[in-house]
């Protein structure tokens, strides 16, 4: 098959790109690297089966360019990270509401099944133990620019609920939690990886808030085959499903696994919110999913621990910079 990758040069695009390759598929991905790089597809950019197509999901061009012949999208595209959204709310509001709907369009036009890429932070401040793929949504105000992502992708998922429901688009739904590993970078806020950088540079590690926070962590490797999964699979049409691991760690304690891990001298100090985001900026104290479902449909079941997960990090740094 020929499968489209929007945000094909992205962290986990690029694994998508790179999983399929070695199936035997032929992959197009397309991507402005805004926040992707082409040094992402360093491995397949000379592979026969492999085209690139420069360009954003919010131009129609680029996308009738990328679509040719395709017979499946993984819609992964987006402007991510945290202080990608801070920085620049109203371009990323574009982004993942425009470029979804152009892409769910385009996938119609074509009567292609299309992956939807969402997030775990449509949740918000849900802090249940356990998110289902049914549970309430919590946000707090529409004019705090922290929740905008978070809003922008819930509409992407009624666009392509929507989609499914009223044109028989072939549409499935994931919602992955923290997922991390080679490539990904913490430049946008990431926070595995930019640990793993300051400790390996014995810069202190800044921990934002009290570090109570609770997060889970997958591995990419983890999480790749359960799209490909998911997308293959037509009884999952229509639906929507969490993605993610449940081993459990608050962010002090990540900091602390770091640390020891790469061996390193830094100390940690915390930040408050509002010097490292801004004013009125609000996190989840808690955030765990439940994949019960992703295993029910496609045996999902993340094989990788935090351990493995800050191992792959800090070994992807250290060539990457060279230490």
């Amino acid at each position: 098959m020929r499968y489209l990758i929007t945000g094909g040069a992205g962290f986990i695009g690029s694994h998508l790109a790179e999983h399929l390759l070695a199936s035997g598929h032929e992959v197009v991905a397309l991507d402005d690297l805004s926040t992707g790089t082409l040094d992402n597809l360093s491995t397949v950019s000379n592979h026969g089966a492999f085209r690139f197509v420069r360009g954003s999901v919010t131009d129609v061009a680029a996308i009738e360019s990328a679509m040719a012949g395709v017979d499946a999208v993984f819609h992964m595209a987006a402007a991510v990270g945290v202080f990608t959204i801070l920085d620049k709310t109203l371009d990323s509001l574009r982004t993942n509401l425009h470029g979804t709907e152009n892409m769910l369009e385009a996938a119609r036009k074509r009567d292609v099944p299309i992956l939807v890429a969402s997030t775990s932070e449509i949740y918000g401040k849900n802090t249940a133990h356990g998110l289902t793929e049914d549970a309430d949504r919590i946000i707090g105000s529409p004019l705090k620019n922290r929740w905008s992502y978070a809003e922008a992708k819930a509409l992407d998922e009624t666009f392509a609920y929507l989609y499914s429901q009223e044109h028989d688009l072939r549409t499935v739904i994931v919602r992955p939690f923290n997922t991390v590993g080679p490539r990904q970078t913490g430049r946008y806020g990431m926070v595995v990886p930019r640990f793993v950088t300051q400790a390996l540079a014995g810069q202190p590690i800044t921990v934002f808030g009290d570090g109570q926070q609770t997060r889970c962590f997958c591995h990419v490797l983890d999480v790749v085959p359960a799209l490909v999964a998911l997308l293959s699979d037509s009884s999952a049409y229509g639906q929507v499903f969490n993605l993610g691991s449940t081993e459990q760690t608050t962010i002090s304690q990540l900091a602390e696994r770091v640390i020891s891990a790469t061996g390193s001298s830094s100390t940690i100090v915390k930040i408050p919110y509002e010097e490292a985001y801004g004013d009125g900026y609000e996190d989840m104290q808690r955030r765990i999913p439940d994949c019960t479902k992703a295993f029910d449909q496609v045996g999902f079941s993340p094989r990788r621990t935090l351990d493995d997960i800050i191992a792959a990090v800090i070994a992807d740094r250290r060539v990457r910079v060279g230490r």
